[in-house]
């Protein structure tokens, strides 16, 4: 049995990791606008690092997984985690955008290594305790990512440099990294397991056709999310025709409703059980859109504000709930990798996706596209989830009576 003290050290340096994780990508997102102010690069350009990011990232995600495989997640942590903060340095550093695309590019794999990395531990975790906590490490990378951006904008106006700026933020993420994941727990011994712990899911092959339908949610899951991302405020700008300084809060308040549900999620989706808390979370998502889709008609600014509240609601939990399903069901690092790359992907195709139907038609029937994937998670999430559980060596998560208290 995992001692409760060791348990709550690597939750914490979990906790830990995630934010910094989320810290480390909202400092570079932050730094988007001096980047491509000291290289001059425009938006094409600029747009092409951002790609080469993500698409070197998938790929790397699966090479994650295989070696979390052989090595453990822990120890992939240990020794890649604070070097993949590090590297935020190469493009920060970029003297020209050849340059900008190999650091973008060694970027890339250090989102893909941390990415599976800490999501894989998270699994384990979840696992060791026999109750949910996964949601709350995802609603403290978002606090770490807003914590970054608010940051790096007091930073400019005390006049510090865009490069400067991301230089401290790298070197600070290293080693918080580094602090964080000396905590993190090993993989568990089932046969010392006592009957009244909660013992780690022995590794399965978990199926072809249910992977793939785990990777259809979350790619479905993350393009209602980047529906929010890439269109809430043009939206409202340019749809709504509201004010510059009011438009831009069409996105924060999905994001402030994601990230608070996030962190109070793990109760909720205890007591609904997986299938259920998809259910919801797709239901929200889609009265949210219908709103959002409703305000261009009637409503205007606020009825839209609502939608897109009831949406980050409802997409809160969804991938917890998936990440979560995969360790019930005795999944792998790999398939851990596979969730991972459905949400890059997802994010990846969402503004194209959109964009190109709102340039043929109008914006509105583009958010179409989210608000029939929110539909397509009410109906193959609990089916998805109920499958999975057949394949689960013991039952769902619970607040255990010897977990309970750690």
């Amino acid at each position: 049995m995992t001692d409760p003290t060791a348990l709550r050290r690597a939750r914490l340096g979990l906790h830990g990791a995630f934010a910094t994780s989320g810290f480390v990508m909202g400092a570079w997102a932050a730094s988007l606008p001096g980047v491509d102010a000291r290289l001059g690069l425009g938006e094409a350009r600029l747009g092409t690092a951002l790609l080469l990011i993500q698409l070197v990232g998938l790929a790397s995600m699966a090479l994650a997984g295989r070696i979390a495989d052989r090595i453990t997640s822990r120890r992939l942590l240990l020794w890649t985690a604070p070097a993949t903060q590090l590297v935020l340095i190469a493009p920060a550093l970029a003297p020209n955008y050849a340059t900008l695309l190999a650091g973008a590019a060694l970027y890339g794999v250090g989102v893909g290594f941390i990415e599976v990395g800490i999501n894989a531990h998270s699994v384990e975790l979840e696992q060791r305790y026999g109750r949910p906590i996964i949601s709350a490490f995802h609603g403290l990378w978002s606090l770490g990512s807003a914590a970054a951006g608010a940051l790096t904008s007091v930073c400019l106006v005390l006049g510090f440099g865009n490069q400067a700026i991301l230089i401290a933020a790298a070197v600070l993420s290293t080693a918080a990294m580094a602090i964080s994941t000396r905590p993190l727990l090993p993989p568990q011994d089932t046969a010392s397991a006592t009957p009244g712990a909660a013992a780690a899911a022995p590794a399965a092959k978990i199926g072809a056709a249910l992977l793939a339908a785990l990777f259809l949610l979350g790619l479905g899951g993350h393009l209602v999310e980047s529906g929010a991302i890439d269109w809430a405020n043009l939206h409202a700008a340019n749809v709504l025709r509201a004010d510059d300084a009011l438009a831009p809060l069409s996105y924060t308040v999905f994001a402030v409703a994601m990230t608070v549900f996030r962190l109070l999620g793990d109760p909720i989706r205890g007591r609904l059980g997986p299938g259920r808390t998809l259910l919801w979370a797709g239901a929200l998502a889609v009265l949210g859109y219908a709103l959002v889709l409703a305000s261009a008609a009637a409503g205007g600014l606020p009825l839209a504000w609502t939608g897109w509240t009831l949406a980050g609601t409802g997409i809160a939990l969804m991938v917890p709930v998936l990440f979560s399903a995969i360790g019930q069901a005795g999944g792998t690092p790999l398939n851990v990798a596979l969730v991972s790359m459905s949400g890059s992907t997802g994010l990846l195709l969402g503004p194209a996706a959109i964009g190109y139907l709102a340039e043929g038609t109008s914006l509105t029937i583009g958010l179409l596209v989210p608000a029939a994937l929110a539909a397509f998670i009410v109906v193959g999430g609990p089916r998805t989830m109920r499958r999975l559980a057949r394949r689960a060596p013991h039952p769902a998560p619970v607040a255990a009576e010897a977990g309970a208290h750690v």
